[in-house]
């Protein structure tokens, strides 16, 4: 079992040496362990984390900065809303973070949520059972670009004369592909037929995670899919308050489900008292889970 972090926001007392605050995370989150760094894929900060107005970072650029500051540490976005981009772009982008990175990109996707955002800078909201059309075409053209063909794609909401992008991933076939959300109709339907990774949130708390991760297995055999190919991720949060017997108490009873990867987001993580925790106390003793 390994753990991740996830930062939800770029926003410190000491704003003007923010860049400095974050280089000094990644580089601990790297250099003790943990296994992915995930950082937001909105445009404005979101309800619950953070004001409106306060600091919001453009995803891949900041995750292509701190693929130059950290060596073994996978990355991905947690997770882009796939309105946001035209999917020939964002292959572009994660075949970019995964060179850059030498092979360490994660392509995280789900079906977008945060319609102030969308309307406010105009990129529109579509309907819901719209954008899982576009997340499906998303998915499916995604695979194809990562492919050997190069030839067109024609759907509903997308066209494409060539699906070809140079230079290619590190990872071959492609990056893992992480589908974040727990709708039991299509997002997990989705993760069965073309992803890599689940994520699921942690704090739906143990019986409905494990009706989640039912539902995943049973629509993996509907397509014929090998449940256990399937790496399992939770996202969650560490509190000021909370204690590293705590934490490990929450891990144990993730792992006992079957959880291959708990991501956590963590509060006022810039102060580092809290990573370090997680570094130093955490890392090691899960880490023959």
């Amino acid at each position: 079992m390994k753990v991740g972090l996830h930062l939800s926001s770029f926003t410190n007392e000491d704003q003007d040496n923010f860049v400095k605050e974050l280089d000094t995370v990644a580089k601990m989150a790297d250099k003790g362990g943990m296994g992915l760094l995930t950082v937001m894929d909105h445009y404005f900060q979101i309800p619950y984390v953070g004001q409106i107005d306060e600091s919001m970072f453009e995803g891949y650029s900041v995750l292509n900065y701190i693929a130059g500051k950290t060596h073994d540490i996978k990355l991905s976005t947690m997770v882009t809303g796939v309105i946001y981009r035209n999917p020939g772009f964002l292959a572009k982008q994660v075949s970019t973070l995964d060179v850059l990175s030498q092979g360490r990109a994660m392509l995280g996707i789900g079906a977008s949520w945060f319609e102030r955002e969308a309307v406010g800078l105009g990129f529109g909201f579509p309907s819901l059972k719209e954008r899982f059309e576009m997340l499906e075409e998303t998915l499916q053209i995604v695979k194809q670009i990562w492919s050997d063909d190069n030839g067109p794609f024609e759907g509903k909401h997308y066209q494409m004369k060539e699906t070809r992008s140079h230079p290619k991933t590190v990872q071959l076939p492609h990056p893992p592909i992480l589908i974040g959300g727990g709708g039991e109709k299509k997002t997990l339907k989705f993760v069965a037929k073309y992803a890599t990774a689940c994520n699921l949130f942690a704090q739906l708390g143990h019986d409905q995670l494990k009706h989640k991760l039912n539902v995943l297995k049973s629509h993996c055999k509907a397509v014929e899919r090998d449940y256990n190919d399937i790496m399992i991720t939770t996202t969650g949060s560490i509190k000021k308050d909370t204690t590293a017997d705590e934490l490990l108490k929450e891990l144990k009873d993730l792992s006992s489900l079957g959880v291959d990867h708990a991501h956590f987001s963590i509060q006022d993580v810039y102060d580092l008292d809290l990573l370090t925790m997680v570094v130093d106390e955490i890392v090691p003793a899960i880490a023959d889970w």
